[in-house]
């Protein structure tokens, strides 16, 4: 059975430029050795380092590799906290748990949420009148694929250190990171066809993140520990690929997911469409009041169908999804999402297949029912 993937938001099959990178380079040794091997695989860091650089509109300094996005979402907002002498921390409710669950940890944090409306969008940045030891706000969301009013934000930050989660942006949205103004943004290779297992943070000289980590002192002290070379080299390739077709893929895959989202609300009764514009152009994300998230995704999968609730599962209890409920939307129909992304790799074959059997498992999960 042929498989239909659609869940490009939590991973998307790595480009074979990104496998013929790291295939070159994954021999190299420590880019932190003095002897000739270890001077050309540092160059070849370096190269890959200044490519991405100018790829994402920074410095070379300002690059730094991470293990995942994840990671570098940590750094920064752990990083900048720990710079300030202020403990007030301002943040939205919609948050990845990369950021969230940062926030949370963070000792002594007076932490305030900005507003989100229906739409999914901040609504005010009111709160950030007051100077905070930081702000931050993803760009896109990572379920809805709303795209947050980013300038707004910066611009009513002020003197406040800003961090950005940009992992669904990078690779699919134009980034400049000179021109945003933000103090900091975490991206993910993985995100843009990139291998997995590497991240990355743009930070500014200054203020920058202070460390977290300590070691060796390698990507200017904020992540230290032996550099992947391979990773480096595969990132910047994927990400080179990704940027120079951005345009191209974003209008056919804009076309593929309205032609699902448009299908899908003709063949099924009761659709709640979580996803308005502006918004990343692969993401439909959808609630079928009457029907469990987790059902939905099993009968997909049954059928070689591969989605996902976009929503977070613990211990085998099924959860609402925190993102919904901060828009507003009911218990019941936040758990009855599901999330398709389309992506690089996405055929018309591929939305067909859905519609051809969306109706008849919208049924079937309906008639199973909410878990209780």
């Amino acid at each position: 059975m042929n498989s239909s993937y659609l869940d490009h938001a939590a991973t998307t099959p790595m480009r074979q430029v990104a496998v013929s990178a790291w295939l070159e380079h994954a021999g190299a040794r420590n880019p932190a050795s003095q002897y000739g091997s270890g001077r050309r695989a540092r160059s070849a860091l370096d190269s890959s380092r200044e490519q991405i650089a100018s790829l994402l509109g920074c410095e070379a300094i300002e690059v730094i590799f991470t293990a995942s996005g994840t990671e570098a979402d940590n750094l920064a907002v752990q990083g900048l906290y720990a710079g300030s002498t202020s403990t007030r921390v301002v943040s939205t409710p919609i948050e990845h748990p990369g950021v969230l669950e940062t926030l949370k940890a963070l000792p002594g944090a007076e932490l305030e949420m900005l507003p989100v409306g229906a739409d999914g969008r901040v609504s005010s940045f009111d709160l950030l009148a007051a100077p905070a030891a930081l702000a931050t706000m993803m760009w896109a969301n990572n379920e809805t694929g709303a795209i947050q009013p980013i300038a707004e934000f910066v611009r009513a930050a002020g003197p406040t250190p800003t961090h950005v989660d940009a992992v669904q942006v990078v690779g699919h949205l134009p980034v400049r990171f000179d021109e945003l103004g933000v103090t900091t943004l975490a991206a993910s290779a993985h995100k843009f066809g990139g291998p997995r297992g590497v991240g990355l943070l743009l930070a500014r000289r200054t203020p920058a993140p202070s460390a977290v980590l300590h070691g060796g002192g390698q990507e200017r002290g904020i992540r230290p520990g032996t550099v992947d070379v391979a990773g480096a080299a595969a990132t910047a390739a994927a990400l080179a690929e990704a940027v120079a077709e951005m345009e191209a893929r974003a209008a056919r895959v804009r076309g593929l997911r309205d032609r699902l989202r448009r299908g899908i609300v003709e063949l099924v009764d009761d659709v709640v469409v979580h996803t308005t514009e502006p918004s990343l152009p692969g993401h439909v994300h959808l609630s079928f009041p009457g029907a469990e998230g987790d059902s939905l995704i099993m009968l997909f999968d049954s059928l070689g169908i591969e989605a996902s609730t976009g929503s977070a599962c613990s211990n085998g209890v099924n959860r609402a999804s925190h993102v919904l409920l901060a828009m507003g939307v009911s218990e019941a129909d936040a758990r009855g999402a599901i999330r398709f992304t389309l992506g690089h790799t996405t055929t018309a074959a591929d939305v067909d297949a859905v519609l051809a059997v969306i109706a008849d498992v919208v049924a079937r999960a309906r008639l199973a029912g909410l878990a209780f």
